[in-house]
């Protein structure tokens, strides 16, 4: 049970420090601030919507039929703090991926990342987003080839010859592809901690493009709010520090907790009174970790089709 307890603990904690830290005034503008709080009301309703399974086409690979009314609400309450809570931080990530992976072509040595961090970036990125797809029901009908009979077989639910071939090529079984995408996510999470000197870097560099910037715009440049900027972000380095570190380590511990033994719990008889213990500690764990990494993968991948659209940009 300690551990248990150490688990719930830690993520407690890191949640109530991110809150703390993404609406510290002075670590952030208003406007984020304020994106934070629309974004986590619509993650609220998005996730009520996901809960009582109102989303049509997603067909989430997760039970939420053992929960009643309250949990789904207490559920839906979570993923939309989830969502407000890890906004800033995973466009903090889309700008240090952007710099770091030299997007702006800006050829300039003194913000490269070096050919290993951009390895890790990239590769951060990329599973990131693989790992958030293998939830998604048509994803898994992809990837998933059912058993039937001693025979590996395919079920047959209105797909044509060419699809069920497709998936008889591609697919493996249920129950190793859902340790595949448990690993999946483990990797991801441990990917995304090595990354964190790259990403620490890359937040600093921003800081040294926009003087560099300031002292190349005109014949008498302006350095104080150069200067500034610079100080501000060794300043607020072990803010972003955190920022970066608490989504992977709150992940890892929700995947830990997904896989406690529900038969060890039944021992605790007062804390199964008092919480329903199978679907708080396993599916709901699972199913808070994959939310993270699936919000983490949307919040960056559209600030990068942002940047990449010339509607946002790194000054």
């Amino acid at each position: 049970m300690i551990p248990i307890l150490l688990g719930i603990v830690g993520v407690c904690r890191l949640l109530i420090l991110i809150a703390k830290l993404s609406f510290e005034r002075s670590a952030s503008k208003r406007s984020e601030r304020l994106l934070s709080l629309v974004f986590g009301v619509l993650g609220f309703f998005w996730g009520l919507a996901i809960v009582l399974e109102m989303v049509p086409g997603w067909g989430l690979d997760f039970d939420f039929e053992s929960l009643d009314g309250f949990g789904k609400f207490f559920i839906a309450v979570l993923m939309g703090c989830i969502v407000g809570l890890f906004y800033i931080p995973a466009t903090r990530n889309a700008r240090a991926f952007w710099l770091g992976t030299d997007q702006i072509r800006s050829n300039l040595s003194i913000i490269s990342c070096g050919w290993f961090g951009r390895m890790l970036l990239y590769g951060n990125y990329l599973l990131v987003v693989f790992t958030s797809t293998l939830w998604v029901g048509p994803f898994t009908e992809l990837l998933v080839c059912e058993k039937s009979d001693g025979i590996k077989g395919l079920h047959s639910n209105g797909r044509n010859r060419y699809t069920e071939e497709l998936i008889g090529r591609l697919g493996m079984l249920r129950s190793d592809f859902y340790k595949f995408r448990v690993w999946c996510m483990f990797s991801s999470g441990i990917l995304q901690i090595l990354s964190l000197r790259p990403n620490v870097q890359m937040f600093l560099n921003e800081a040294v493009l926009c003087w560099y910037q300031r002292l190349h715009a005109s014949k008498v440049p302006d350095l104080d709010y150069s200067r500034a900027k610079v100080f501000l972000h060794n300043h607020y380095m072990f803010l972003v520090v955190l920022q970066f570190f608490a989504p992977a380590a709150i992940a890892l511990l929700l995947l830990g907790l997904s896989h406690i033994d529900v038969n060890l719990l039944a021992d605790f008889k007062l804390p199964c009174n008092l919480l329903p213990c199978s679907a708080l500690v396993k599916e709901m764990a699972l199913f808070l970790a994959w939310w993270i990494t699936f919000v983490w993968a949307i919040f960056t991948s559209v600030s990068l089709t942002l940047y990449r659209r010339g509607f946002l940009f790194v000054s």
